[in-house]
């Protein structure tokens, strides 16, 4: 049976967590400008995307209370543009990923992010790529500009889950998510995210508990094979039963 908390603890973390919240804004709000100014001022989208790995998500994930663990990064080599395909448990997983990713790492991120202040405004200087989930018609469009990010040698992430998870379990994978990679030739990485969802709940606005985030990062998958490209639908069945490997993994 699951006890109650104390009314007392219960309004220290109400408390901890608005507080955490108006710093988040803000944090987020100054990296992005000063990211903004250094790409004006240099023209270079790694270097914007790097301060969000080194400045930005760190002090976010520790803020929240959470320990990140990274397995798996060791064993890749991050030359290679590739295509990382993970579970999505919650937005913390943007922050973790940035940071267990060595390389400047591109979103593909839902289209309502391009209104909202700031965010928006760094992601499209930044290159990152935007869905609309309700215009079936914009789905050829983003394969050529997912291929073409990917041709170019840069890194890309999606969740092709298409949301987050709200109980942990991994949603089968749309296999259209994986038609970029076969297009631009690269590889299809597969991520577990584990514990996000227990460190910031996805159906809370923000509601931090302290806890461990693990990133396990599996083999990559090819695109291709002796009798031509792999198809797409059974490329997103394997980076699904990779994931889910990964997740049952002992710690």
């Amino acid at each position: 049976m699951e006890v109650a908390e104390p009314a007392a603890l219960r309004l220290a973390w109400r408390t901890h967590n608005a507080l955490g919240f108006v710093f988040m804004l803000a944090w987020t709000a100054g990296w992005i400008s000063l990211a903004l100014l250094l790409l004006g001022l240099t023209r270079r989208r790694d270097l914007a995307l790097r301060m969000a790995a080194r400045g930005w998500a760190p002090t976010l994930i520790a803020g929240a209370g959470a320990r990140l663990e990274i397995e798996g990064a060791e064993d890749i080599d991050w030359s290679r543009a590739r295509l990382l395909v993970a579970n999505h448990q919650s937005i913390i997983d943007i922050c973790a990923l940035f940071r267990a990713v060595p390389v400047p790492l591109h979103f593909l991120l839902k289209q309502e992010m391009a209104r909202v202040p700031f965010v928006g405004w760094y992601a499209r200087a930044c290159g990152m790529l935007f869905i609309e989930r309700d215009n079936p018609r914009s789905g050829p469009l983003l394969r050529r500009q997912a291929a073409a990010l990917l041709r170019d040698g840069h890194s890309l992430c999606l969740f092709p889950e298409g949301t987050r998870s709200r109980s942990g379990t991994v949603a089968p994978f749309k296999g259209g998510a994986f038609q970029s990679a076969i297009d631009a030739g690269v590889e299809v990485l597969p991520v577990a995210i584990e514990g996000a969802g227990a460190v910031l709940p996805p159906d809370s606005m923000f509601r931090v508990r302290p806890g461990v985030i693990r990133v396990r990062i599996g083999a990559p998958l090819p695109t291709s094979g002796d009798t031509g490209p792999v198809a797409r639908q059974a490329l997103a069945d394997a980076a699904h039963a990779s994931v889910q490997a990964l997740l049952r993994r002992p710690s």
